[in-house]
């Protein structure tokens, strides 16, 4: 090719793909379609050809290559720049206003001006940008850790590959929800009768399964849609107010939601929701509510957040859909962590657009409470619209000669006994290491970082072990050999090897690793801690009473009954006496003193920005060995603020509280002087 024709193919893809963009800009995102479908063909198989012709004109952000790309093996995952958290919730009027008179009283105002609206039910994702152009996609994952669905998230049409303006920050992250709109969904059920498929239930369903589908090829066949509702991360400063983020998204090719719109403190709120509610039937779009959200962006960083969500939004449930059904049976589910959870196998009945044939009667006492029994005639509900619940018994329509129904005394699993522990609602199968609904949770628990950190054995290759009966509880991980592991997927000479000395090296632990390790119910680092301090010793640890437990620092009634019923369970005693003859060592007697003797006994510590020496984790560690008390804020009652690199705000309210401050080199000194 020329350097004229060259230079001409060049400017005719850019034009093509500029055109492209704006036509998937008008039909995805505006609904408002310039071309037909047959012109925008041809404009789209033109570049295809120009780009087969001239490979090196072929662009990330080309409209080519939205088409989906071979499968792939799996999602890698990622952690979060800035997490996703969940929202608050707000059932009723009363929560709402509990809520605004929360952010009333924190900022001194008198009227929160908020940005209302709809809870869209689909799936959240994060897409970041870097310099305008689409890098990366991720689910919301559990808020911290998420998996990377780029290749997915470049087949949806309402998601960018490339902002439309000028100035771009640097780096941003866009967030929204990815939906199936009602219209689509009906078309996408219908394509799939025609096909002999199996329907989708529902369009959140339709949309999560899509978006987590290793083939993209297929994702770019399903109609998805995103609406953008905030940022992540951002390297340089946006608009004063989430409204006029929005706007500003809107003007960078996303689609924000019709409905959004500002409303003036908690009356506004209501009178948004009441609207909602009305309209709910015509939205195009399922929805589980309605989302405020305070306006100012100023006062976010002032409000904060709890661990799992922003104190400066909440979501507004709006009133479940309910329908009467027939309880056919009621069964126990076992799940990883022992908990006993009776389950209400129905007769299949839609609810609110979903078929629902089991509902969860969390415990017990909610049994008792509703009475639910077999044969009843029930009242279902889909709280939030997701959740299938029992509201009620119709009790009229209650068959002579019914009983209540009783909890079962053995573990439907493994057989081992029942217990409840005093002031706990969960009925427990405290055979951690034996029982078979147990067996995947109580191996992942035992391999984690902060247990027996046995580097390489993840959840997938767990579930290859446990499912091919190679590993039944977790002292078989130390009967491993090559041969069974070069048999597992993705499994290679080298990955093989390098796991079977991750475990060799697991065996040489602690007293207080091991016992966290074990995954006893109710005892966590800090109490696996206290155990190994006050007893020092696996086998007195195993015969004590739950009177002598009780007498362990910082260890009430319910932990001892947990920790005594644990080592009492035959089963459990067996598995611990098969990783001891595995060769699974810790030092005995290791640091056996009492608690209040040693010498940061009572002082409490905060710990807060990057340390070079330590871990936050060795950090906490050493502080309690020496009896301190590790919490995650700063109050008057705290005692020291150890502060490392980059602190946050920590170190600001311990300033303002007088509490007092150690540098690392201070923090230091403080270990070694003791």
């Amino acid at each position: 090719m020329t350097d004229r024709s060259q230079v001409a193919a060049s400017a005719r893809a850019k034009a093509l793909r500029e055109q492209l963009e704006h036509h998937n800009h008008q039909y995805y995102v505006l609904d408002a379609p310039e071309i037909s479908d047959v012109e925008y063909d041809a404009l789209l198989q033109e570049l295809q050809l120009l780009e087969s012709e001239n490979p090196e004109l072929v662009t990330p952000n080309s409209p080519t290559q939205r088409v989906g790309a071979a499968p792939a093996a799996d999602f890698p995952a990622s952690a979060h720049r800035e997490p996703m958290r969940s929202l608050a919730n707000a059932f009723s009027v009363d929560d709402l206003n509990d809520f605004d008179q929360r952010i009333r009283d924190q900022l001194d105002i008198a009227e929160v001006e908020y940005v209302a609206e709809p809870k869209l039910d689909g799936l959240s994702v994060n897409l970041r940008y870097e310099n305008g152009v689409l890098v990366q996609a991720a689910t919301r994952g559990d808020g911290e850790v998420c998996e990377e669905v780029t290749a997915n998230a470049r087949t949806i049409g309402s998601i960018p590959l490339q902002l439309r303006a000028e100035g771009l920050p640097e780096s941003i992250e866009i967030r929204g929800e990815i939906v199936i709109r009602l219209k689509d969904f009906e078309r996408l059920n219908q394509q799939r009768l025609a096909a002999n498929e199996r329907l989708f239930a529902n369009p959140r369903n339709a949309a999560a399964g899509s978006m987590r589908q290793l083939d993209s090829r297929i994702t770019a066949t399903r109609p998805l849609t995103l609406f953008a509702f905030g940022v992540g991360t951002c390297s340089e400063p946006l608009a004063e107010t989430h409204y006029g983020v929005l706007e500003q998204l809107r003007i960078w090719g996303f689609r924000i939601n019709e409905r959004v719109e500002c409303v003036a403190g908690v009356r506004g709120c209501e009178s948004f929701y009441e609207r909602l509610i009305e309209d709910r039937d015509s939205l195009d779009y399922e929805v589980d509510g309605a989302v405020y959200k305070v306006n100012d962006r100023g006062v976010w960083n002032t409000l904060g957040s709890t661990a799992r969500a922003p104190r400066w939004a909440i979501a507004h449930k709006l009133p479940a859909r309910e329908a009467t059904t027939v309880v056919e049976s009621i069964s126990v589910s076992v799940g990883r962590t022992g908990v006993l959870t009776p389950v209400a196998e129905l007769t299949p009945v839609s609810v609110g657009g979903v078929v629902v044939s089991r509902a969860t009667l969390h415990n017990l006492d909610e049994v008792r409470r509703k009475d639910v029994r077999v044969n009843d005639t029930v009242m279902v509900r889909r709280a939030g619209d997701v959740i299938p619940e029992i509201v009620g018994v119709v009790e009229s329509k209650r068959p002579a000669g019914s009983e209540p129904w009783e909890m079962v005394s053995h573990c439907p699993a493994c057989g081992s006994d029942v217990v409840r522990l005093d002031d706990e609602a969960a009925h427990r199968c405290l055979a951690g290491l034996f029982c078979p609904a147990q067996r995947k949770g109580a191996i992942e628990h035992y391999v984690s970082r902060k247990a027996m950190d046995i580097d390489g054995l993840g959840e997938k290759l767990i579930d290859q072990l446990v499912d091919s009966e190679r590993v039944k509880t977790v002292s078989d991980l130390y009967q491993l050999s090559m041969a069974d592991l070069r048999g597992m997927e993705r499994m290679g000479e080298k990955s093989s090897q390098n796991l079977i000395d991750a475990i060799e090296k697991s065996k040489t632990t602690t007293l207080a690793r091991f016992l966290y390790a074990l995954g006893i119910s109710q005892v966590g680092e800090v109490t696996a801690r206290a155990l190994a301090q006050q007893f020092g010793s696996l086998d007195r640890l195993m015969s004590a009473d739950e009177d002598t437990l009780s007498e362990v620092r910082d260890i009430g009634p319910v932990v001892a009954q947990s920790v005594h019923g644990f080592f009492a369970e035959p089963h459990n005693r067996e598995v611990i006496e098969s990783l001891r003859a595995a060769g699974v060592y810790w030092p005995e007697d290791e640091g056996h003193a009492d608690a209040k003797d040693l010498p940061l006994a009572g002082k409490t510590f905060v710990l807060t920005g990057s340390l070079q020496t330590f871990t936050r984790d060795e950090a906490q560690a050493r502080l309690e060995a020496l009896g301190g008390k590790v919490t995650s804020s700063v109050s008057k009652k705290t005692d020291y603020v150890v502060v490392g690199d980059s602190p946050g705000s920590k170190q600001k309210k311990a300033e303002e509280l007088g509490v007092p401050l150690l540098d690392e080199d201070a923090f230091e000194a403080l270990l070694v002087g003791h």
